[in-house]
């Protein structure tokens, strides 16, 4: 829809049908986010169906979650110079497309190559979502559209793992596992379709440019750090694995100094220097690739465990992983309500309550023999998605704070960047702790049972580690800058998978 009426009377009006533009936005944030939390129940039916190898199913986590990540930048910078709007229903029509291709894979080879699609595509939309909502309402509506975003996150991370237990369970029209996927496609198609004719069209700005230079060493330097990882048990761990690993880093050091140079010229960078430079943000970057890391690669593993170890069902395990999820939705109602205050001290406990829980999960897998109890998973689980909710918000809080305003929106989706590599990290890295042991406990005459119990309380220290260091590293940020519009731009980090 083109706004035919001048800006003043546009701010004095603003569209009678923006309340239907939202809704569009929040089924298509909502299919995105379920998405990322309906994928771990279907793991091993995956791996059963597909004959997948280890580092496979590692992949079809780490695919999206790795694509998702390079894309969100260069994706929010395209979306200024094309126009949100054309660029968000691009999104939403190229994820419903790699959603049809991921349901009709006829091998895993197929499987991972259509994630990296999805996800690609899901960074093409997500960041258009609140900016569009941003433009969309004025701003004494705005409060009131953005609490619905978390409402909607919250239900997707709810929602999701006991979704998918229910599809894969149905076994509909003979299918296993595809049904988490195409339940999308109907959904997307009709979300394209009203978007058209309900989302306001918000132009673009044709002489903006991207940094396709520092895209590309990004996104190579990121890549050659993760794919060893995730590949390089499988070698063997040969010398290229540790070669490629070098030359990531190199890759990464190599964009720094471009985007500085760039910054110098005053031209655009993927990553804005200013941020870099930032002593603050650099530190809380940092923070949040090492918080992100610990929970998607987690939740691989226990699904691999309930299903593969102890013969649970897609439903049963997604239903022993939802304490979680409802942890995360109740810590979100209660910190929305501190608003910017203690947020040190939240972030400290966030890391404490997460450290504890895991833990206590660790012990528990750690004593199993020959049955494991899905109600012991509910308190250590409920204790860590609280952690979780009441850590996210006030990390991204501490960060933003001391960011000047003009790049708080920047800093907003280079968090969720960062997050997001945090993400594929843990992944590979906690794939890498979990097979590895899997291998040997069957190697050693290990059962079932025993083996997969082994592998999982081992691959969650590393976890434990992880909220363990966030916990230690809290009291070093600097306390928020008095002032308006510090840190506060709306910021949605993306659901980690439950």
């Amino acid at each position: 829809m083109s706004d035919t009426h001048n800006p003043g009377a546009a701010a004095a009006a603003p569209d009678s049908r923006r309340w239907l533009a939202l809704f569009i936005l929040l089924i298509a944030n909502f299919m995105n986010l379920i998405d990322v939390t309906i994928v771990n129940v279907a793991l091993p039916s995956m791996r059963e169906g597909l004959g997948a190898t280890d580092s496979q199913i590692e992949w079809v986590i780490a695919a999206y979650i790795l694509a998702f990540a390079l894309g969100l930048l260069p994706f929010g910078r395209l979306g200024d110079i094309l126009g949100r709007t054309t660029l968000f229903l691009w999104g939403v029509a190229g994820f419903t497309a790699a959603s049809a291709l991921c349901g009709l894979a006829p091998n895993i080879e197929f499987l991972i190559i259509a994630r990296i699609i999805q996800g690609l595509a899901g960074a093409m939309m997500t960041p258009q979502v609140l900016a569009i909502a941003t433009v969309t309402f004025p701003p004494h509506e705005r409060g009131q559209a953005f609490s619905l975003f978390g409402l909607s996150a919250g239900l997707a991370s709810v929602c999701g793992p006991i979704l998918g237990g229910v599809l894969i369970s149905a076994n509909l029209f003979g299918l296993s596992w595809q049904p988490i996927f195409l339940v999308n496609v109907p959904i997307g198609i009709a979300a394209v379709i009203a978007g058209w004719y309900l989302i306001p069209r918000l132009p673009g700005h044709a002489g903006m440019s991207n940094d396709y230079v520092g895209i590309g060493l990004f996104g190579l330097g990121i890549l050659a750090v993760v794919f060893p990882i995730v590949e390089g048990r499988a070698y063997g761990w040969p010398l290229w694995a540790f070669a490629m690993i070098a030359a990531g880093v190199v890759l990464l050091a190599v964009f720094l100094l471009w985007t500085r140079r760039r910054a110098a010229a005053g031209q655009p960078q993927l990553l804005n220097y200013d941020l870099i430079s930032n002593r603050q943000f650099a530190f809380g970057a940092f923070v949040v690739t090492v918080f992100a890391s610990g929970i998607p690669g987690m939740f691989m593993v226990i699904s691999l465990l309930l299903q593969g170890g102890f013969n649970f069902t897609p439903l049963e395990s997604g239903l022993t992983n939802t304490p979680f999820s409802v942890g995360v939705l109740i810590a979100s109602v209660i910190a929305g309500r501190f608003g910017a205050r203690y947020l040190r001290a939240r972030l400290a406990l966030a890391g404490a309550l997460l450290s504890f829980g895991i833990a206590w999960l660790h012990f528990y897998i750690a004593g199993v023999t020959d049955s494991i109890d899905h109600w012991a998973f509910l308190p250590p689980l409920l204790i860590a998605g609280i952690g979780l909710g009441l850590g996210f918000s006030s990390l991204f809080q501490l960060v933003l704070a001391n960011v000047p305003p003009r790049d708080a929106g920047a800093g907003s989706g280079a968090l969720q960047a960062f997050q997001q590599v945090g993400g594929a990290l843990g992944v590979a890295i906690i794939g890498e702790i979990f097979f590895t042991n899997l291998g040997n406990s069957f190697a050693a005459g290990g059962t079932p049972h025993a083996a997969f119990a082994s592998a999982s309380s081992l691959a969650l220290w590393y976890v434990v580690g992880s909220f363990a260091l966030v916990l230690l590293l809290s009291p070093l940020f600097k306390g928020p800058k008095a002032g308006p519009g510090r840190g506060g731009v709306p910021v949605q980090p993306a659901l980690v998978e439950a």
